[in-house]
Protein backbone atom coordinates (compact mmCIF):
# COMPACT_ATOMS: atom_id res chain seq x y z
CA UNK A 1 0.00 0.00 0.00
CA UNK A 2 2.73 2.46 1.13
CA UNK A 3 4.66 1.27 -2.48
CA UNK A 4 1.03 1.92 -4.84
CA UNK A 5 0.72 5.58 -2.63
CA UNK A 6 4.08 6.41 -2.91
CA UNK A 7 4.41 5.81 -7.02
CA UNK A 8 0.69 7.24 -8.01
CA UNK A 9 1.55 10.75 -8.43
CA UNK A 10 4.51 9.89 -10.88
CA UNK A 11 2.06 6.94 -12.71
CA UNK A 12 -0.48 10.19 -12.95
CA UNK A 13 2.36 12.29 -14.09
CA UNK A 14 4.17 10.10 -16.55
CA UNK A 15 0.58 9.57 -18.22
CA UNK A 16 -0.62 13.31 -19.02
CA UNK A 17 3.13 13.38 -20.75
CA UNK A 18 1.91 10.84 -22.81
CA UNK A 19 0.72 12.51 -26.17
CA UNK A 20 -3.09 12.01 -27.20
CA UNK A 21 -1.95 10.39 -29.92
CA UNK A 22 -0.54 7.05 -27.81
CA UNK A 23 -3.63 7.20 -25.54
CA UNK A 24 -6.21 7.30 -28.62
CA UNK A 25 -5.27 4.77 -30.91
CA UNK A 26 -6.23 5.35 -34.86
CA UNK A 27 -9.26 2.86 -35.17
CA UNK A 28 -9.08 1.28 -38.84
CA UNK A 29 -11.91 -0.63 -40.75
CA UNK A 30 -12.52 -2.05 -43.83
CA UNK A 31 -14.87 -0.25 -46.52
CA UNK A 32 -15.97 -1.30 -49.70
CA UNK A 33 -15.16 0.88 -53.10
CA UNK A 34 -18.28 -0.25 -54.23
CA UNK A 35 -21.14 0.54 -51.80
CA UNK A 36 -19.88 1.69 -49.21
CA UNK A 37 -20.42 -1.72 -46.73
CA UNK A 38 -17.81 -1.43 -43.50
CA UNK A 39 -16.29 -4.36 -41.77
CA UNK A 40 -13.86 -4.71 -39.06
CA UNK A 41 -12.21 -7.03 -40.81
CA UNK A 42 -11.03 -7.58 -44.20
CA UNK A 43 -13.53 -9.92 -46.47
CA UNK A 44 -12.57 -10.96 -49.86
CA UNK A 45 -16.14 -10.54 -51.07
CA UNK A 46 -18.61 -7.96 -50.13
CA UNK A 47 -21.96 -9.42 -48.45
CA UNK A 48 -23.73 -6.14 -49.92
CA UNK A 49 -22.77 -5.84 -53.16
CA UNK A 50 -21.39 -9.27 -54.37
CA UNK A 51 -18.09 -7.82 -55.34
CA UNK A 52 -14.63 -9.14 -54.85
CA UNK A 53 -11.35 -7.65 -53.36
CA UNK A 54 -13.08 -4.48 -53.12
CA UNK A 55 -12.10 -3.89 -49.02
CA UNK A 56 -9.63 -1.64 -48.19
CA UNK A 57 -8.66 -0.49 -44.98
CA UNK A 58 -9.00 3.05 -44.25
CA UNK A 59 -8.75 5.18 -40.88
CA UNK A 60 -11.34 6.37 -38.64
CA UNK A 61 -11.11 10.11 -37.56
CA UNK A 62 -12.07 10.69 -33.54
CA UNK A 63 -14.83 12.61 -34.43
CA UNK A 64 -15.87 9.59 -36.87
CA UNK A 65 -15.62 7.62 -34.01
CA UNK A 66 -17.76 9.25 -31.59
CA UNK A 67 -20.79 9.78 -34.42
CA UNK A 68 -19.85 13.57 -35.11
CA UNK A 69 -18.50 15.03 -38.16
CA UNK A 70 -14.95 17.12 -37.86
CA UNK A 71 -15.31 20.77 -38.26
CA UNK A 72 -18.82 21.16 -38.01
CA UNK A 73 -20.62 23.26 -35.18
CA UNK A 74 -24.15 22.15 -35.60
CA UNK A 75 -26.58 24.07 -33.63
CA UNK A 76 -29.53 22.41 -32.49
CA UNK A 77 -32.81 22.31 -34.63
CA UNK A 78 -36.06 23.52 -33.14
CA UNK A 79 -39.13 21.58 -34.39
CA UNK A 80 -41.96 23.97 -35.45
CA UNK A 81 -45.60 23.49 -36.93
CA UNK A 82 -45.40 22.82 -40.52
CA UNK A 83 -48.56 25.51 -41.51
CA UNK A 84 -46.33 28.32 -39.75
CA UNK A 85 -43.85 27.96 -42.28
CA UNK A 86 -43.28 31.00 -44.81
CA UNK A 87 -43.34 29.80 -48.75
CA UNK A 88 -41.40 32.37 -50.89
CA UNK A 89 -42.26 32.38 -54.48
CA UNK A 90 -39.06 31.94 -55.48
CA UNK A 91 -38.09 31.95 -58.73
CA UNK A 92 -35.96 29.24 -60.53
CA UNK A 93 -32.45 30.42 -61.82
CA UNK A 94 -33.12 29.48 -65.97
CA UNK A 95 -29.47 28.57 -67.84
CA UNK A 96 -30.96 29.86 -71.35
CA UNK A 97 -30.78 26.26 -72.59
CA UNK A 98 -34.08 25.00 -72.80
CA UNK A 99 -33.51 21.15 -73.11
CA UNK A 100 -31.42 21.22 -69.87
CA UNK A 101 -33.45 23.87 -68.22
CA UNK A 102 -36.75 21.02 -68.79
CA UNK A 103 -34.90 17.86 -67.35
CA UNK A 104 -34.23 19.89 -64.19
CA UNK A 105 -37.89 20.88 -64.01
CA UNK A 106 -37.77 24.18 -65.35
CA UNK A 107 -34.89 25.49 -64.30
CA UNK A 108 -32.46 25.33 -61.54
CA UNK A 109 -33.90 25.22 -57.87
CA UNK A 110 -32.03 27.64 -54.71
CA UNK A 111 -30.57 25.60 -52.49
CA UNK A 112 -30.55 22.70 -54.78
CA UNK A 113 -27.62 19.50 -55.22
CA UNK A 114 -27.66 18.38 -58.76
CA UNK A 115 -25.29 15.12 -59.59
CA UNK A 116 -24.70 14.55 -62.93
CA UNK A 117 -23.29 11.75 -64.39
CA UNK A 118 -21.86 9.83 -67.61
CA UNK A 119 -18.94 8.54 -69.64
CA UNK A 120 -15.33 9.93 -69.90
CA UNK A 121 -15.82 12.40 -72.98
CA UNK A 122 -19.51 12.46 -73.32
CA UNK A 123 -19.63 16.12 -72.57
CA UNK A 124 -20.59 16.61 -68.83
CA UNK A 125 -17.95 19.67 -67.94
CA UNK A 126 -18.77 21.26 -71.83
CA UNK A 127 -22.52 21.15 -70.72
CA UNK A 128 -21.73 22.67 -67.16
CA UNK A 129 -19.11 25.86 -68.87
CA UNK A 130 -22.41 26.57 -71.30
CA UNK A 131 -24.84 26.35 -68.44
CA UNK A 132 -22.99 28.57 -66.18
CA UNK A 133 -22.24 30.87 -69.07
CA UNK A 134 -25.87 31.45 -69.60
CA UNK A 135 -25.99 31.67 -65.87
CA UNK A 136 -23.75 34.46 -65.75
CA UNK A 137 -25.09 36.30 -68.94
CA UNK A 138 -28.38 36.59 -66.84
CA UNK A 139 -26.83 38.25 -64.07
CA UNK A 140 -25.87 35.68 -61.60
CA UNK A 141 -22.14 34.88 -60.18
CA UNK A 142 -21.25 31.16 -60.91
CA UNK A 143 -18.46 29.52 -59.62
CA UNK A 144 -16.89 26.91 -61.19
CA UNK A 145 -14.48 24.46 -59.20
CA UNK A 146 -12.21 21.95 -61.58
CA UNK A 147 -10.08 19.09 -60.01
CA UNK A 148 -9.12 17.50 -63.01
CA UNK A 149 -8.21 21.01 -65.63
CA UNK A 150 -6.20 23.94 -65.10
CA UNK A 151 -7.49 27.08 -64.97
CA UNK A 152 -5.68 27.86 -68.52
CA UNK A 153 -7.00 24.61 -69.48
CA UNK A 154 -10.52 26.00 -68.47
CA UNK A 155 -9.96 28.90 -70.35
CA UNK A 156 -8.98 27.16 -73.67
CA UNK A 157 -12.21 25.74 -73.72
CA UNK A 158 -14.30 28.68 -72.55
CA UNK A 159 -12.60 30.02 -75.66
CA UNK A 160 -13.83 27.34 -77.72
CA UNK A 161 -17.09 27.56 -76.70
CA UNK A 162 -17.22 31.22 -76.54
CA UNK A 163 -18.37 30.93 -72.73
CA UNK A 164 -16.72 33.89 -71.07
CA UNK A 165 -18.28 35.94 -68.93
CA UNK A 166 -16.57 38.09 -66.40
CA UNK A 167 -18.97 36.88 -63.73
CA UNK A 168 -18.17 33.40 -64.23
CA UNK A 169 -15.27 32.66 -62.03
CA UNK A 170 -13.00 29.72 -62.19
CA UNK A 171 -10.15 27.70 -59.49
CA UNK A 172 -8.76 24.42 -60.02
CA UNK A 173 -8.80 23.10 -56.07
CA UNK A 174 -9.60 19.35 -54.56
CA UNK A 175 -8.77 20.28 -50.67
CA UNK A 176 -13.13 20.57 -49.66
CA UNK A 177 -12.04 23.12 -46.86
CA UNK A 178 -10.36 25.45 -49.07
CA UNK A 179 -13.38 25.47 -51.39
CA UNK A 180 -15.92 25.78 -48.56
CA UNK A 181 -14.13 29.11 -47.55
CA UNK A 182 -13.57 30.28 -50.62
CA UNK A 183 -17.58 29.95 -51.57
CA UNK A 184 -17.77 32.06 -48.05
CA UNK A 185 -15.94 35.04 -49.28
CA UNK A 186 -17.02 34.82 -52.81
CA UNK A 187 -20.68 34.41 -52.16
CA UNK A 188 -21.89 32.70 -55.79
CA UNK A 189 -24.95 32.26 -56.86
CA UNK A 190 -24.40 28.99 -58.12
CA UNK A 191 -21.36 26.47 -56.96
CA UNK A 192 -20.17 23.30 -59.89
CA UNK A 193 -17.82 21.15 -58.39
CA UNK A 194 -16.11 18.94 -61.34
CA UNK A 195 -15.48 16.17 -59.78
CA UNK A 196 -16.82 15.56 -57.21
CA UNK A 197 -14.31 11.76 -57.05
CA UNK A 198 -11.38 14.00 -57.15
CA UNK A 199 -12.26 15.99 -53.56
CA UNK A 200 -10.79 15.03 -50.58
CA UNK A 201 -10.80 16.17 -46.84
CA UNK A 202 -8.26 16.71 -44.62
CA UNK A 203 -9.90 15.50 -42.14
CA UNK A 204 -9.92 11.79 -43.22
CA UNK A 205 -6.71 9.82 -43.91
CA UNK A 206 -8.48 8.18 -47.13
CA UNK A 207 -7.53 8.71 -50.49
CA UNK A 208 -9.64 10.83 -52.66
CA UNK A 209 -12.29 9.04 -54.27
CA UNK A 210 -12.56 6.43 -51.81
CA UNK A 211 -16.17 5.68 -50.14
CA UNK A 212 -15.16 8.06 -47.14
CA UNK A 213 -14.08 10.92 -49.16
CA UNK A 214 -16.95 10.41 -51.79
CA UNK A 215 -19.80 11.01 -48.91
CA UNK A 216 -17.84 13.18 -46.58
CA UNK A 217 -17.45 15.52 -49.81
CA UNK A 218 -21.11 15.22 -50.78
CA UNK A 219 -22.21 15.74 -47.41
CA UNK A 220 -20.35 18.81 -46.49
CA UNK A 221 -21.60 20.74 -50.10
CA UNK A 222 -25.34 19.16 -49.14
CA UNK A 223 -25.38 21.58 -46.00
CA UNK A 224 -23.56 23.88 -48.02
CA UNK A 225 -26.64 23.98 -50.56
CA UNK A 226 -29.38 23.83 -47.87
CA UNK A 227 -28.30 26.36 -45.49
CA UNK A 228 -26.91 28.95 -48.13
CA UNK A 229 -29.48 27.96 -50.53
CA UNK A 230 -26.84 28.23 -53.52
CA UNK A 231 -27.74 25.78 -55.95
CA UNK A 232 -24.48 23.16 -56.33
CA UNK A 233 -23.89 20.75 -59.21
CA UNK A 234 -21.82 17.76 -58.60
CA UNK A 235 -20.14 16.16 -61.82
CA UNK A 236 -19.80 12.13 -61.32
CA UNK A 237 -17.81 9.55 -63.13
CA UNK A 238 -19.31 6.10 -64.07
CA UNK A 239 -18.13 2.75 -63.55
CA UNK A 240 -17.90 0.30 -66.36
CA UNK A 241 -21.61 -0.87 -65.61
CA UNK A 242 -22.47 2.60 -66.00
CA UNK A 243 -23.57 3.63 -62.76
CA UNK A 244 -22.26 6.52 -60.92
CA UNK A 245 -19.05 5.61 -59.16
CA UNK A 246 -19.12 5.67 -55.26
CA UNK A 247 -21.57 4.65 -52.89
CA UNK A 248 -25.06 4.65 -53.69
CA UNK A 249 -25.74 6.75 -50.74
CA UNK A 250 -24.85 9.47 -53.24
CA UNK A 251 -27.23 9.12 -55.33
CA UNK A 252 -29.95 9.37 -52.13
CA UNK A 253 -28.63 12.43 -50.80
CA UNK A 254 -28.64 15.03 -53.71
CA UNK A 255 -31.91 16.47 -55.10
CA UNK A 256 -31.77 15.66 -58.56
CA UNK A 257 -29.56 12.83 -60.52
CA UNK A 258 -28.99 13.26 -64.42
CA UNK A 259 -27.45 11.10 -66.61
CA UNK A 260 -25.56 12.09 -69.67
CA UNK A 261 -25.55 9.07 -72.05
CA UNK A 262 -24.62 8.82 -76.30
CA UNK A 263 -22.41 6.84 -77.99
CA UNK A 264 -19.15 8.97 -78.45
CA UNK A 265 -19.49 7.37 -82.18
CA UNK A 266 -23.01 9.65 -82.33
CA UNK A 267 -23.37 13.42 -82.56
CA UNK A 268 -25.83 13.09 -80.83
CA UNK A 269 -26.24 13.18 -76.27
CA UNK A 270 -29.12 12.70 -74.33
CA UNK A 271 -29.53 13.97 -70.96
CA UNK A 272 -31.85 12.21 -68.89
CA UNK A 273 -33.07 12.58 -65.16
CA UNK A 274 -33.71 9.33 -63.58
CA UNK A 275 -34.36 11.22 -59.77
CA UNK A 276 -35.98 14.78 -59.43
CA UNK A 277 -37.69 15.91 -56.26
CA UNK A 278 -38.38 19.82 -58.10
CA UNK A 279 -39.86 18.49 -61.34
CA UNK A 280 -40.98 14.74 -63.47
CA UNK A 281 -38.76 12.19 -63.87
CA UNK A 282 -37.79 10.42 -66.84
CA UNK A 283 -37.41 13.56 -68.86
CA UNK A 284 -34.88 14.02 -71.33
CA UNK A 285 -33.20 16.56 -73.72
CA UNK A 286 -31.15 16.16 -76.49
CA UNK A 287 -28.27 17.50 -78.09
CA UNK A 288 -25.87 17.63 -80.74
CA UNK A 289 -22.33 17.95 -80.13
CA UNK A 290 -20.83 20.16 -82.67
CA UNK A 291 -17.23 21.96 -82.97
CA UNK A 292 -18.17 24.73 -80.94
CA UNK A 293 -20.22 22.67 -77.92
CA UNK A 294 -23.46 21.25 -77.54
CA UNK A 295 -26.32 23.09 -79.36
CA UNK A 296 -29.99 22.20 -78.44
CA UNK A 297 -31.81 19.82 -80.69
CA UNK A 298 -35.52 21.70 -80.83
CA UNK A 299 -37.16 18.72 -83.22
CA UNK A 300 -35.47 15.24 -81.72
CA UNK A 301 -38.37 13.30 -84.30
CA UNK A 302 -37.33 14.94 -87.46
CA UNK A 303 -33.81 14.54 -86.88
CA UNK A 304 -33.72 10.99 -85.39
CA UNK A 305 -36.43 10.19 -88.87
CA UNK A 306 -34.02 12.22 -91.52
CA UNK A 307 -32.18 9.65 -92.99
CA UNK A 308 -34.92 6.54 -93.04
CA UNK A 309 -34.93 4.71 -95.88
CA UNK A 310 -38.11 4.93 -98.08
CA UNK A 311 -39.59 1.01 -98.20
CA UNK A 312 -37.04 -1.05 -96.49
CA UNK A 313 -37.84 -4.28 -94.91
CA UNK A 314 -37.22 -4.55 -90.82
CA UNK A 315 -37.65 -0.58 -90.47
CA UNK A 316 -40.59 0.88 -88.35
CA UNK A 317 -41.66 4.18 -87.37
CA UNK A 318 -43.06 4.67 -84.05
CA UNK A 319 -43.76 7.07 -81.15
CA UNK A 320 -42.05 6.89 -77.66
CA UNK A 321 -42.83 8.69 -74.62
CA UNK A 322 -39.83 10.46 -72.56
CA UNK A 323 -41.33 11.86 -69.85
CA UNK A 324 -43.94 14.53 -71.06
CA UNK A 325 -42.13 14.62 -74.49
CA UNK A 326 -43.19 12.59 -77.62
CA UNK A 327 -40.31 11.68 -80.06
CA UNK A 328 -40.55 9.64 -83.00
CA UNK A 329 -38.17 6.86 -83.37
CA UNK A 330 -37.45 4.38 -86.18
CA UNK A 331 -36.95 0.60 -84.80
CA UNK A 332 -34.49 -1.48 -87.31
CA UNK A 333 -34.58 -5.19 -87.13
CA UNK A 334 -32.67 -7.40 -89.13
CA UNK A 335 -33.60 -11.99 -89.19
CA UNK A 336 -30.96 -13.42 -91.47
CA UNK A 337 -30.37 -17.99 -91.39
CA UNK A 338 -27.80 -19.30 -88.72
CA UNK A 339 -25.49 -21.95 -88.92
CA UNK A 340 -25.07 -21.61 -85.63
CA UNK A 341 -26.91 -24.26 -82.87
CA UNK A 342 -28.39 -21.25 -80.42
CA UNK A 343 -29.04 -18.27 -83.01
CA UNK A 344 -27.73 -14.85 -82.12
CA UNK A 345 -29.81 -12.04 -80.19
CA UNK A 346 -28.08 -8.69 -80.43
CA UNK A 347 -30.23 -5.95 -79.27
CA UNK A 348 -29.49 -2.09 -78.79
CA UNK A 349 -31.52 0.12 -77.79
CA UNK A 350 -34.10 -1.81 -76.36
CA UNK A 351 -34.88 -3.97 -73.37
CA UNK A 352 -33.42 -7.66 -74.38
CA UNK A 353 -35.73 -9.81 -72.33
CA UNK A 354 -38.76 -7.52 -73.80
CA UNK A 355 -37.36 -8.47 -77.20
CA UNK A 356 -37.22 -12.43 -76.36
CA UNK A 357 -40.71 -12.35 -75.00
CA UNK A 358 -42.24 -10.81 -78.20
CA UNK A 359 -40.42 -13.13 -80.22
CA UNK A 360 -41.96 -16.30 -78.35
CA UNK A 361 -45.50 -14.40 -79.37
CA UNK A 362 -44.22 -14.38 -83.40
CA UNK A 363 -43.99 -18.17 -83.02
CA UNK A 364 -47.02 -18.95 -81.38
CA UNK A 365 -49.72 -16.77 -82.69
CA UNK A 366 -48.01 -15.81 -85.95
CA UNK A 367 -46.04 -19.24 -87.16
CA UNK A 368 -43.13 -17.28 -87.58
CA UNK A 369 -40.12 -19.63 -86.47
CA UNK A 370 -37.78 -17.58 -85.43
CA UNK A 371 -35.31 -20.12 -83.79
CA UNK A 372 -33.52 -20.97 -86.78
CA UNK A 373 -32.52 -17.19 -87.17
CA UNK A 374 -30.36 -14.37 -86.39
CA UNK A 375 -31.83 -11.45 -84.89
CA UNK A 376 -30.09 -8.17 -84.48
CA UNK A 377 -32.42 -5.01 -83.59
CA UNK A 378 -31.55 -1.13 -83.29
CA UNK A 379 -32.61 2.01 -82.67
CA UNK A 380 -31.81 4.47 -85.04
CA UNK A 381 -29.81 7.27 -83.67
CA UNK A 382 -28.49 5.63 -80.47
CA UNK A 383 -31.55 6.20 -78.59
CA UNK A 384 -32.73 3.96 -75.50
CA UNK A 385 -36.56 2.92 -75.30
CA UNK A 386 -37.82 1.44 -72.88
CA UNK A 387 -41.81 1.16 -72.48
CA UNK A 388 -44.37 -1.79 -73.56
CA UNK A 389 -46.02 1.05 -75.89
CA UNK A 390 -43.66 -0.29 -78.35
CA UNK A 391 -44.09 -3.96 -78.63
CA UNK A 392 -46.20 -3.98 -81.73
CA UNK A 393 -43.73 -2.08 -83.28
CA UNK A 394 -41.25 -4.51 -82.27
CA UNK A 395 -43.18 -7.28 -83.80
CA UNK A 396 -43.70 -5.49 -87.17
CA UNK A 397 -40.28 -4.63 -87.59
CA UNK A 398 -39.25 -8.38 -86.80
CA UNK A 399 -41.86 -9.47 -89.26
CA UNK A 400 -40.93 -7.13 -91.85
CA UNK A 401 -37.11 -8.22 -91.71
CA UNK A 402 -38.34 -11.87 -91.85
CA UNK A 403 -40.84 -11.77 -94.48
CA UNK A 404 -38.62 -9.47 -96.90
CA UNK A 405 -41.44 -6.97 -96.99
CA UNK A 406 -41.40 -3.16 -96.24
CA UNK A 407 -44.49 -2.10 -93.96
CA UNK A 408 -46.84 0.13 -95.91
CA UNK A 409 -45.87 3.89 -96.74
CA UNK A 410 -47.38 6.32 -94.12
CA UNK A 411 -47.88 4.33 -91.01
CA UNK A 412 -47.09 4.76 -87.33
CA UNK A 413 -47.19 1.59 -85.23
CA UNK A 414 -48.63 1.71 -81.55
CA UNK A 415 -49.97 -0.55 -78.81
CA UNK A 416 -48.93 -2.92 -76.01
CA UNK A 417 -48.83 -7.03 -76.90
CA UNK A 418 -49.90 -9.42 -74.45
CA UNK A 419 -48.70 -13.21 -74.00
CA UNK A 420 -51.86 -14.33 -75.70
CA UNK A 421 -51.15 -12.08 -78.57
CA UNK A 422 -53.56 -9.25 -78.10
CA UNK A 423 -52.90 -5.42 -78.25
CA UNK A 424 -53.73 -3.50 -74.69
CA UNK A 425 -54.35 0.11 -74.24
CA UNK A 426 -51.49 2.43 -74.15
CA UNK A 427 -50.89 5.81 -72.09
CA UNK A 428 -50.38 9.48 -73.80
CA UNK A 429 -51.87 8.19 -76.95
CA UNK A 430 -52.98 11.54 -77.92
CA UNK A 431 -50.04 13.26 -77.29
CA UNK A 432 -48.09 10.55 -79.61
CA UNK A 433 -51.29 11.18 -82.13
CA UNK A 434 -50.36 14.92 -82.37
CA UNK A 435 -46.93 14.43 -82.73
CA UNK A 436 -47.29 11.79 -85.66
CA UNK A 437 -49.58 14.48 -87.39
CA UNK A 438 -47.80 17.02 -86.98
CA UNK A 439 -44.29 14.91 -88.45
CA UNK A 440 -46.41 14.34 -91.66
CA UNK A 441 -47.96 10.70 -90.81
CA UNK A 442 -51.00 9.96 -92.17
CA UNK A 443 -52.12 6.48 -90.48
CA UNK A 444 -51.79 4.90 -87.39
CA UNK A 445 -52.42 1.86 -85.82
CA UNK A 446 -53.48 2.21 -82.30
CA UNK A 447 -54.67 -0.24 -79.39
CA UNK A 448 -58.93 -0.58 -80.53
CA UNK A 449 -59.48 -0.10 -76.58
CA UNK A 450 -57.79 3.55 -77.06
CA UNK A 451 -59.67 3.60 -80.18
CA UNK A 452 -63.20 4.13 -78.44
CA UNK A 453 -61.89 7.09 -76.24
CA UNK A 454 -60.42 9.74 -78.11
CA UNK A 455 -62.02 11.80 -81.13
CA UNK A 456 -60.89 11.07 -84.72
CA UNK A 457 -58.25 14.04 -86.22
CA UNK A 458 -58.44 15.43 -89.54
CA UNK A 459 -55.59 14.47 -91.63
CA UNK A 460 -54.52 11.25 -90.02
CA UNK A 461 -56.48 7.61 -90.32
CA UNK A 462 -56.70 6.23 -86.86
CA UNK A 463 -56.91 2.40 -87.63
CA UNK A 464 -57.72 0.26 -84.27
CA UNK A 465 -56.23 -3.05 -84.13
CA UNK A 466 -57.23 -6.41 -81.12
CA UNK A 467 -54.64 -8.47 -82.27
CA UNK A 468 -50.64 -8.82 -83.60
CA UNK A 469 -52.66 -10.79 -86.59
CA UNK A 470 -55.18 -7.86 -87.23
CA UNK A 471 -51.81 -5.59 -87.47
CA UNK A 472 -49.87 -8.21 -89.38
CA UNK A 473 -52.92 -8.25 -92.01
CA UNK A 474 -53.12 -4.27 -92.29
CA UNK A 475 -49.24 -3.86 -92.42
CA UNK A 476 -48.48 -6.63 -95.06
Amino acid sequence: MAWYIFMRPTISSALNAIPDIVKKPIKTIFCCQNCGYQTPKWMGKCPDCGQWHTFVEEALTIGEIRGTKPGFTVAPATAVPIHSIELDNEERHTTGIQEFDRVLGGGIVPGSLVLIGGDPGIGKSTLMLQALNGLAGRGHKVLYVSGEESVRQLRMRSKRLSAASSDMFVVSETDLELILRMVESNHPDVLVIDSIQTMFSPDLTSAPGSVSQVRESAMRLMLLSKKTGIPVFLVGHVTKEGAIAGPRLLEHMVDTVLYFEGDRNHVFRILRAVKNRFGSTNEIGVFEMKERGLDEVANPSAVFLSERPANAPGSVVTASMEGTRPILVELQALAGNTSFATPRRTILGLDPNRVALLVAIMEKKLGMHLMGHDLFMNVAGGVKVDEPALDTAIISAVASSFLDKSIREGFIVLGEVGLTGEVRAISHVETRIAETQKMGFRKCLIPQSNLKRIVEKEGIELIGIRTVSEAMEILF
